[in-house]
């Protein structure tokens, strides 16, 4: 179940990111820690993501989630870059790491199989599409349990 202030919080650190040439890609509200662990995760835009671009954002963040005062009792802020091993979620990510390394895990098998591995090359209503050595590979969207990039090698 997603935090109720997420939402808020996304909102607060879109254009903040967006000033600084970056993206926002996750943000979740651990509430079972103590102190709370507000994570952000972000993306650089133009080049990889890097300890400067997490530093920034968390400064410009805390400055203005201090000044709103959103968050009333204390939490811990964390910036991260989501790094590889993550999982694809919204369509933006399906187009921007197309071409890329996944592994695809299905509910049920699919043609004998439950985990997929293959070079990603999009999705639509219907499937999601994978290139393995040249043959493409369409899965339905239905069976999908989870698609999430792997390192590369």
């Amino acid at each position: 179940m997603t935090h109720p202030l997420i939402p808020q919080v996304t909102d607060l650190a879109t254009p903040i990111a967006e000033e600084l040439g970056l993206e926002v890609v996750g943000v979740v509200f651990q509430t079972n820690k103590q102190p709370p662990v507000l994570r952000v995760d972000i993306r650089n835009l133009a080049a990889d993501t890097s300890l400067d671009d997490c530093e920034r954002m968390s400064r410009a963040l805390e400055e203005q989630l201090d000044a709103t005062e959103l968050i009333a009792e204390s939490y811990v802020l964390e910036v991260s870059s989501p790094g590889i091993g993550r999982e694809l979620t919204t369509d933006r990510e399906f187009v921007s790491f197309k071409g890329f390394s996944v592994q695809l895990k299905t509910y049920a098998p699919y043609e004998g199989q439950k985990e997929w591995h293959g070079q990603l090359q999009g999705r639509d209503e219907e499937a999601i599409y994978l290139n393995q050595k040249g043959r493409a590979i369409a899965i339905p969207r239905s069976l999908v349990a989870k698609v999430q990039l792997e390192e590369q090698s």
